[in-house]
Parts: structure tokens; C-alpha cells; sequence
């Protein structure tokens, strides 16, 4: 007779999931060591989906203990011998998840402990339109600026954060909720919601205290 008061077994992992994690293991060991990155750190997790080229390779510096999750897009333009510094930087620790996009023409920084979480937009330029005689396909690229993601940030669920002049910084700590489209910077220790983007509430350090409405976005994966 089966006792109602036993614990359940525990059950051992599909061995189709114990597969395709050593695959992407396999596969991030292979890009770490043949893709020509400005630089890269150690114990890399980059999913064999991920669409991450040699081309844009160059321009892309990264830190030790990155994870890139699957379909994350990591792009960079202009890589000619004048402009060969790092367009894209992440840091230690950083997590890109699924279908997240960084798209990047001048320079965009993650710095350590950033989480992005799936299909969120960071983009320092945008597509030009003002000709209405041609498509904006073949209008090409805007100036654009450059963007700043301060260590412990945590971006939200499909929110975007676009520069189109200048330098966009997002201070240290801050939390940018779902769906929130970021165009200018905010200080360290925010809560950022709303499109057009807003400032629910802060920390103020020299009151110790958070001031601001008792907002709790929901922000997404932290993966």
C-alpha cells in the first residue's frame, strides 16, 4: 500500500535539456576562443541561437560571466580601421535574455551586474525618415548618441531605451519597468515607468528614505 504521507521522488532532468546545455556550453567555449572580440573575459554563456557575428565581433568588448540567452541580437555598424574602439560593452556578471536587441553605432556600456530582461530594446540611434521621396529603409542612420547602463540596473520586460543625441545615462540601481520607453537620462537608485518614460520614485540619500509614489513595477525576467 502506498503511503500518502511519503514525499514525492524527485525527478531527474529531461535529457534533451541536459543536451542542449552542453551544447551551449560547447558553443560559447567555441566563440570565446575563434570570435575576433575586442576583448572578452572567462566563463561565458552565450546560447547557440544568439545572433552575434564575426563581423560585428570587433566592436563588441565583453566581461567575465556574461550570460547572452537564446536569440539575443548584439549589433554594431561602422567597424573601419578609424573607428575600431568598442561599440558595445558588458561588463561582469551582466544577463541579456531572450530576444533582448543592442544595437549600437557610437557606443553603448552595460556595466557590471546589469540584467536585461526578454525583448528589450537598447539602441543608441534611430532610423532616419525626413525624406518622405524614399523609403526610411534606404534613408540610413541617424546620428544617434550614446548610452550609459550604470552597475545593478535592471530593465524590464520589452522596455526600450533609445538615444537620439547626446549621452542617456541610467544611474546605478535603477529599475526600468515593462514596457517603459527611456529617452533621457535619471539619477542613481530610480524607478522608471510609463511611455513616454517617467520617474515613480527614488532614493534619496540624504533623507535614507525612498520618496515618490510606492511603486512596484513589474519588471520583468531577472534571469
Amino acid at each position: 500500500m502506498t503511503n500518502a504521507t511519503s514525499e514525492p521522488k524527485e525527478r531527474s532532468e529531461d535529457p534533451i535539456n541536459l543536451f542542449l546545455q552542453g551544447l551551449s556550453k560547447l558553443y560559447s567555449l567555441w566563440v570565446s576562443w575563434t570570435y575576433p572580440f575586442a576583448s572578452n573575459g572567462s566563463n561565458l554563456s552565450i546560447h547557440p541561437t544568439a545572433i552575434l557575428t564575426r563581423r560585428v565581433a570587433p566592436g563588441i568588448k565583453l566581461g567575465s560571466s556574461v550570460i547572452i540567452r537564446n536569440n539575443a541580437w548584439l549589433n554594431t555598424f561602422d567597424l573601419s580601421e578609424a573607428h575600431r574602439e568598442p561599440k558595445i560593452m558588458i561588463d561582469d556578471y551582466c544577463v541579456i535574455n531572450a530576444q533582448c536587441v543592442i544595437s549600437a553605432k557610437n557606443h553603448i556600456h552595460l556595466e557590471r551586474d546589469v540584467m536585461v530582461s526578454a525583448c528589450a530594446l537598447i539602441m543608441d540611434h534611430n532610423h532616419a525618415y525626413e525624406d518622405v521621396s524614399i523609403p526610411i529603409k534606404a534613408q540610413g542612420l541617424t546620428p544617434g548618441g550614446k548610452i550609459r547602463i550604470e552597475e545593478g540596473c535592471w530593465i524590464g520586460h520589452g522596455a526600450a531605451i533609445v538615444c537620439g543625441q547626446g549621452e542617456l545615462v541610467l544611474g546605478r540601481n535603477s529599475v526600468v519597468a515593462a514596457n517603459a520607453l527611456v529617452t533621457k537620462s535619471y539619477p542613481p537608485n530610480s524607478v522608471i515607468v510609463g511611455n513616454p518614460a517617467r520617474l515613480a520614485r527614488r532614493f534619496d540619500a540624504t533623507k535614507g528614505t525612498w520618496v515618490g509614489g510606492p511603486t512596484h513595477p513589474a519588471a520583468g525576467e531577472q534571469g
